[in-house]
């Protein structure tokens, strides 16, 4: 986990912002907006990592960040040069810990998730109140020996 931004994947003019409510119903609804965004940017291979990532963010949001009703989780998907951000802002101060988890535990191993899935993710403070966790995904470079030659 880095601290502060991810200088290598800048945003391009390719963004979707949308605002959310605590409502789990709503992680449901930005995994959708974040495929059909995939899709029209051209990086559909990067959809079963990046609808994870975005899942457990914003599930981690909704259940973590002790805000109140008005203030919303805000997700940002970012199509850049390499690759995607994905950005979960909330408006609570308090920034994720990493954890292991019992082993019996149902829950607990969203960050380690996104940790395996992410090339980079990190977490920094926002304008105003409360953070924003990003994550960051590179579109994998096929080698011309990679390629099938049939």
């Amino acid at each position: 986990m880095k601290r502060g931004l991810d200088k290598r994947l800048a945003p391009t003019e390719c963004s979707v912002v949308l605002r959310w409510s605590r409502d789990p119903r709503c992680v449901g609804l930005a995994r959708m907006e974040l495929r059909k965004a995939l899709a029209d940017w051209g990086l559909s291979e990067l959809e079963d990592s990046a609808v994870l990532i975005v899942s457990e963010l914003v599930s981690n949001a909704s259940l973590h960040a002790r805000v109140t009703p008005e203030q919303v989780i805000e997700t940002h998907y970012f199509r850049s040069s390499g690759g995607l951000r994905i950005e979960v802002h909330d408006g609570s101060p308090v920034w994720p810990q990493p954890r292991t988890p019992d082993p019996e535990a149902l829950d607990g191993r969203g960050l380690l998730l996104v940790d395996a899935l992410a090339d980079e993710w990190g977490v920094a403070d926002r304008a105003g109140r409360g953070k924003m966790i990003w994550a960051s995904l590179s579109v994998p470079v096929v080698r011309p020996s990679e390629r099938d030659c049939s």
